[in-house]
């Protein structure tokens, strides 16, 4: 179901529901591409007009982060689960070892995809990752680089293209490529790769469950996420006032 959240809106579901429609969007054989916002993500739109028509037209937009299920629940909207691209991208990859849905990644450092994708196989078994490739620094400035991008996913025969760019960067690149792409289905994972690697670890689940996640990733990378956090912690407060129903 979806339903409306702030300067956005929410398809308001539960993990195992997300992964069905994920498959229903996969089987349609239309270009799809799903969003997973955070509190982050709702600073960006608030200013972002392309980040906005973004999120206007995704097939599927699942809540990353207890913060929104919070600022919900307190609005008297409750979103049913907190569906993180981290949790998510592991479940995609069990659905496509099960169905025979072929992944492509893209981004990441060079060779962490590498290490991911060969992890990932191991974890899931029958699983096709069938390429992975980590662009140059500024790629997307650059018409023939994006183009032998867009070459080599097609090339793959891949169903699904997994993007760790990080946001919005991520976002914007699939929404740029889409209608060149013959992938049927698209999402960023962000950071995501980066645990399936071993290079970044999780919070552990206890920390995750309360809300404290964010806590343990500034305690990895505190020089990028201080001022992010900070910020959004600043920020989402007049989104609030401005987009909210009133909170009790």
């Amino acid at each position: 179901m979806r339903m409306k959240f702030l300067n956005t809106h929410i398809d308001n579901l539960t993990m195992s529901e997300a992964i069905q429609e994920i498959d229903k969007l996969i089987q349609d054989g239309k270009h799809s591409y799903v969003v997973t916002p955070n509190l982050d993500h709702i600073v960006l739109i608030e200013n972002d007009e392309l980040f906005k028509e973004i999120y206007d037209n995704a097939d599927l937009v699942l809540a990353d982060g207890k913060p929104l299920l919070w600022i919900a629940k307190r609005q008297g909207t409750p979103i049913k689960e907190k569906v993180s691209g981290s949790d998510l991208f592991p479940e995609m990859c069990k659905l496509a070892a099960k169905n025979g849905y072929k992944i492509y990644i893209l981004g990441a450092a060079e060779g962490v995809a590498d290490k991911a994708a060969e992890n990932l196989i191991v974890k899931f078994n029958g699983l096709k990752i069938v390429g992975t490739y980590s662009p140059p620094i500024g790629f997307e400035t650059d018409k023939t680089e994006v183009q032998k991008i867009v070459n080599k996913i097609n090339e793959s025969k891949a169903d699904i293209l997994a993007v760790a760019l990080g946001s919005p960067k991520g976002e914007k690149f699939i929404y740029r490529i889409r209608e060149k792409i013959c992938v049927v289905l698209s999402i960023s994972i962000g950071a995501t790769i980066d645990f399936e690697a071993g290079n970044l670890k999780r919070a552990p689940k206890w920390m995750s469950n309360v809300g404290l996640e964010w806590l343990y990733r500034i305690s990895q990378e505190p020089g990028r996420l201080i001022k992010r956090y900070w910020n959004d912690a600043v920020s989402i407060i007049p989104i609030i006032k401005k987009y909210g129903k009133k909170i009790k």
